[in-house]
């Protein structure tokens, strides 16, 4: 009988039967318990050397676990109870992961399947995987482990989250967003949430080999960043905007100067001519913010060909329309909605949060004469994205902005293991903005449309 077994049965002998459910319980305790007793013997014994060892850089995790391994067998001695050679694995595995990672989570993190992160509270921890929420095993000892979690992420990046600062947006040395929130604003415990990126960005054929979108708009899509039009990506929460903005924009030319500016540096540009920009948040005395508005403003001063925001979510959505009327073509951005016809509502709104008071027609005359695309992307029932909407944005008529579909996506159904089954279909109708295509000297296939024709001729006439 293993250590933990009789741990089980001995706290239960009495009743005289086994409830699994709380055997479990103490089985894992147990195991808790022999961690913590090999994490203080570690802190207790370890000398100058070992201690480089576990704080530098320059070891393997082989020569971490070998040097935990020794204190295993040093705890392991001193109990009379056997501990099988796959726990003790176990226990090796986990103490690397609470030294050099982030704990219970760590092995999540290394997952290339999964995609988000969500940890709620102590002993709940979700991941996405493939589009689908699942409950995993990996839990905390209680609050204070999680705690000393959080502390692990911000710590390094200078930031500080108590009960006062009870909020953190950061991230992490891979590149993935995260986002922390503890006691007293959530009720459960601290939460973290942990947005992954890939470290091999995806390109345009990773794309439309997962279903995205077809091979006809990926080419539609390219000419049109080679194009110089203005365009935004939209969707909800998770529909995949940040992705096929990282997409879209390694098809400027390499010979471009590029800005781009985020909340949490989440685009992996591959030209050579980048400026990377960060907003910063305000300090512990709510000092020193630098807003997403303001990077935006200073932007315009330095002499970019393209500019990229990372998501418009506020008054720098005057900002950037201004700046795409001025001379600034080519831009990209992303922002939240529900549609195509949501994204104008929803620019109209950002706009107003600057602060002036513009009369709601001359926010739509902005929005019509500086905006050439939105690309709407949508996560279905089935869990995979979709680009479900290429809308072309034309000129006023009367108080109302006329927006003309180029491509959708038509759902028709689920297969028996329930993917969705659709496809994509242009509307055969020709943009207004080919224009941009001939001044940039960009050529497409004329049958790309399937339906109408992409004649440059027509266009000047």
């Amino acid at each position: 009988m293993t250590l933990l077994e009789r741990l089980g049965k001995k706290e239960n002998k009495n009743n005289g039967k086994i409830f699994a459910g709380r055997t479990d319980k103490i089985i894992e305790q147990g195991y808790q318990d022999l961690k913590i007793a090999v994490h203080r013997r570690i802190v207790d014994e370890m000398t100058s050397e070992q201690q480089q060892l576990f704080e530098g850089t320059n070891h393997s995790r082989q020569e971490v676990e070998a040097l935990i391994s020794t204190y295993v067998e040093r705890v392991l001695s001193e109990n009379p109870f056997a501990v099988p050679r796959g726990e003790r694995a176990r226990l090796v595995s986990d103490i690397c992961d609470e030294i050099l990672g982030l704990g219970p989570i760590e092995p999540l993190l290394k997952d290339d399947s999964v995609t988000e992160v969500m940890v709620n509270g102590p002993k709940q921890v979700y991941v996405e995987q493939m589009g689908k929420l699942h409950l995993t095993n990996a839990q905390f000892h209680d609050n204070a482990h999680l705690m000393s979690i959080v502390e692990k992420i911000v710590a390094p990046l200078g930031r500080h989250i108590d009960e006062a600062s009870p909020l953190v947006d950061a991230r992490l040395p891979d590149g993935s967003r995260v986002n922390i929130i503890i006691p007293p604003l959530s009720l459960i415990g601290p939460c973290i949430t942990i947005r992954k990126f890939s470290q091999t960005p995806l390109s345009i054929e990773n794309l439309v080999s997962f279903g995205t979108l077809s091979e006809d708009m990926a080419r539609f899509l390219r000419g049109c960043v080679k194009a110089k039009l203005n365009i935004i990506v939209s969707g909800g929460t998770g529909s995949g905007k940040t992705t096929t903005l990282n997409v879209l924009s390694s098809f400027i030319p390499s010979d471009e100067r590029i800005v781009t500016i985020e909340d949490a540096a989440e685009l992996r540009l591959e030209q050579p001519h980048v400026v990377t920009l960060e907003a910063r948040p305000a300090n512990i005395e709510g000092k020193g913010a630098i807003t997403i508005r303001d990077l935006v403003k200073n932007a315009l001063r330095m002499r970019p060909d393209r500019i990229i925001v990372g998501e418009a979510r506020s008054g720098e959505a005057l900002d950037m329309l201004q700046a795409m009327n001025t001379g600034h073509d080519g831009s990209l951005t992303t922002a939240h909605a529900n549609s195509p016809r949501d994204v104008l509502s929803r620019l109209e709104t950002m706009v107003l949060m600057s602060g002036l008071e513009l009369p709601v027609r001359a926010i739509r005359d902005q929005i019509s004469s500086a905006l050439d695309l939105i690309v709407h992307q949508a996560r279905i029932q089935d869990g995979s994205r979709k680009i479900t909407y290429i809308t072309e944005v034309q000129k006023m008529e009367g108080d109302v902005i006329v927006l003309q579909d180029l491509y959708r996506y038509r759902q028709t159904g689920f297969d028996d293991s329930g993917k969705a089954l659709g496809v994509f279909e242009p509307t055969g109708l020709q943009p207004q903005f080919l224009s941009k295509f001939k001044a940039h000297n960009v050529e497409l296939p004329r049958d790309l449309m399937r339906g109408g024709s992409l004649n440059f001729s027509e266009e000047g006439e």
